[in-house]
């Protein structure tokens, strides 16, 4: 196995921030014209959203796939494709409708379509490749490095569309549109060119070769696995809980604390600012504990299942004092509260998915791809219905109860139950696989099991 550099992870962060640039054009620019421009209701970009995450259910057909294979590049640039031409294909979808309304529905539900494909084939092959030539230490660096160049993807996409596309014009959506896709393309080529290829050339010469198995069994074996069980049941939870907040927080600040709409868009900008800072300490705390000594107890502060879990049990908190922010009213320092939230989120967020690349590798070998589209797949989902849980929540407790700031204290506490079920989850992870590890049928079972006992 070759070990990533720094500025080779940096390379493969412009995939993600190419993936991040086509999804924010698509799930915030198109969405918006659709809305305002050309007057269609708010329930079509939502369904087209949601469509978008339902096809990523094939991401673990997609990770067997680059398995079978044993090479994840061209899986990241055929998926790149199907996500540029998804793009480019949804803003003309959109120039449509202004003047043949169901074609261009029908055939933005093909874009969408397409760019869930292409998210799914790109972003799974991409993290499997990060987590077969990246060090342990460094893995919670990469993913905070990978993540926050997808943030800049989603910002400079956001400010240079935003001031090509004044004055608004159909024409003028499908050029950005298709220059972003084509740009996006090209950033993938010239991150992965080459890349895969000096990997394989420094792999041991023993190597093990790609299992060649039917993808209902490869799946079936890898659901069978303690571990990556546990964790697929822990990722749907916890970004269940992560996404069910994302379409309630502006409401509840506008509804109980006054918020305008300037003021409640600024409340998101803290609550990024937040996550940033969350991932960012995750990744510092990574690179300190590689630099010291061995027995030093600095190394103890790079535990990804560490922040995975402090991470999670933080969410809750924060939660649990949003739900007496729905209590206690305009006395409540709301903008500290989101920010600690956000802090939280970030955290576990980037724990999670560095355990994640390390598990990834446990296990049947051979298996990453399906380990990482199981757990790709089982995200999507909970993000597909974290927003529909939140908002119909806020819904129904704000038809029971009479007060505003005590429904959303209600589906507050509701998510902070489950940031403290996912915490439980997550620190089972690792219990299961050392209690595997005792009962797997050797002679020196009771040593293991010595071990296990003073380790936990």
């Amino acid at each position: 196995m070759k070990n990533f550099g720094w500025l080779t992870i940096a390379r493969l962060g412009l995939v993600q921030a190419s993936i991040g640039a086509v999804v924010v054009l698509t799930t915030s620019t198109i969405n918006r014209v659709m809305v305002v421009e050309l007057s269609l209701p708010a329930l079509l970009p939502g369904i087209l959203v949601a469509l978008h995450y339902l096809v990523q259910i094939a991401r673990p057909r997609m990770g067997h796939g680059a398995d079978s294979g044993g090479r994840q590049t061209p899986w990241i640039i055929g998926g790149m494709a199907f996500l540029a031409a998804g793009g480019a294909l949804a803003a003309s979808a959109t120039a449509l409708v202004s003047t043949n309304r169901w074609a261009g529905v029908s055939l933005a539900f093909i874009a969408f379509a397409l760019i869930g494909l292409g998210v799914s084939a790109s972003g799974t092959s991409l993290l499997v490749l990060l987590a077969k030539n990246v060090t342990p230490q460094r893995r919670g660096a990469a993913a905070t490095l990978v993540w926050m160049m997808m943030i800049v993807g989603f910002a400079v996409t956001a400010a240079v569309a935003g001031h090509l596309l004044d004055p608004y014009s159909p024409q003028r959506l499908v050029a950005v549109a298709g220059a972003v896709s084509a740009v996006a393309f090209s950033l993938t080529l010239l991150a992965v060119w080459g890349i895969e290829e000096t990997a394989q050339h420094d792999t041991m010469p023993m190597a093990s070769t790609p299992a060649r198995s039917s993808f209902t069994a490869a799946l079936k074996e890898v659901w069978d696995e303690p571990k990556a069980r546990q964790f697929t049941i822990f990722v749907f939870i916890s970004m269940l809980a992560y996404s069910a907040q994302e379409l309630i927080l502006e409401p509840f600040a506008g509804s109980v604390f006054g918020f305008t709409p300037g003021a409640s868009t600024k409340l998101a900008g803290v609550q990024h600012s937040g996550v940033l800072l969350g991932m960012v300490l995750v990744a510092m705390s990574g690179l300190i504990a590689a630099k010291v000594s061995e027995g030093s107890p600095l190394r103890n502060i790079g535990s990804l299942r560490g922040w995975t879990v402090g991470g999670c049990v933080a969410s809750a908190v924060s939660m649990a004092a949003l739900t007496f922010a729905g209590l206690v009213g305009a006395a409540w320092p709301l903008k500290a509260n989101v920010f600690l939230l956000g802090a939280a989120n970030g955290a576990f967020s980037i724990g999670a998915i560095g355990s994640m690349m390390k598990l990834a590798a446990q296990g049947r070998a051979s298996r990453e791809g399906t380990r990482m589209g199981l757990w790709g797949a089982a995200q999507a989902v909970a993000f597909g219905v974290g927003g529909l849980l939140g908002t119909g929540a806020s819904d129904l407790a704000h038809y029971l109860m009479a007060s505003s700031g005590a429904a959303y204290a209600f589906v507050f506490a509701f998510e902070g139950l489950l940031f403290l079920a996912s915490a439980f989850i997550a620190w089972r992870v690792d219990a299961v696989a050392s209690r595997d590890a005792v009962t797997s049928g050797n002679i020196s079972g009771r040593t293991n099991l010595g071990r296990v006992l003073w380790k936990h």
